[in-house]
């Protein structure tokens, strides 16, 4: 049972094809200008050919629900809808915050995965070693009080460790710094869950989580 699964929240544009929670192959790009709408469909037609799977061989695609950047999540998600329209199969939205926690592989303490907003604002959630969130998403701004009310080691992932690192000093705090973006690759599992369970989108009313309103600055 073969899912696509479509991660563009952020800058990395990334597709992966699973079969049964185990990714086959990954083709992603991860750059400053946004590539989602050049590569996109690149990579899902470069994956079928060097898998030599078709569309008819696809149960379901998932997509990244956000949150993230707003074109990016919109361009992921019309090309979902798109495939699921014209295939006839299901769709499924992949938590953004947990498909980045996927990526930690210790097994104690909290995960806490960011996702870069404007300033020092951060788009973050709290899961534990069991990769079950236990803090719902929220739009923090960072401070050296943020995060203080837990004493367990806490592994910090995304792409804001960096101005993170500034405010974020206290001796339990653990930046992995190897783990900066979201990507398909680790939406596999996730995803086929979801599908076992039937946990299924409406393919027309689907809209991605964006967490705030979009704002069109000069």
């Amino acid at each position: 049972m073969y899912l696509l699964n479509i991660e563009t929240a952020t800058k990395n544009c990334s597709v992966a094809i699973a079969k049964n929670g185990q990714t086959v192959l990954c083709k992603e790009i991860a750059n400053e200008g946004y590539s989602h709408a050049e590569k996109l469909h690149v990579f899902i037609e470069e994956l079928l050919n060097e898998t030599s799977i078709t569309f008819k061989d696809l149960s379901a695609i998932a997509v990244s629900q956000g949150p993230g950047s707003y074109t990016g999540l919109r361009i992921g998600v019309s090309a979902a809808k798109g495939l699921c329209y014209a295939l006839n199969i299901p769709l499924i939205a992949v938590d953004t915050l947990s498909s980045l926690a996927e990526q930690v592989v210790e097994k104690d303490g909290l995960i806490i995965p960011m996702i870069d907003a404007r300033r020092m604002e951060v788009y973050c959630a709290v899961f534990n070693s069991n990769k079950e969130m236990i803090r719902e998403v929220r739009a923090d701004i960072l401070s050296e009080e943020s995060f203080s009310n837990y004493s367990e080691k806490i592994y910090f992932v995304g792409d804001s460790s960096e101005k993170a690192k500034s405010v974020l000093t206290n001796s339990n705090f653990i930046f992995k710094d190897e783990i900066i973006y979201p990507s398909s690759r680790w939406m596999s599992e996730l995803s086929y869950r979801k599908f076992l369970k039937s946990e299924f989108e409406d393919v027309a009313y689907f809209e991605p989580y964006y967490l705030k309103d979009f704002m069109l600055v000069k």
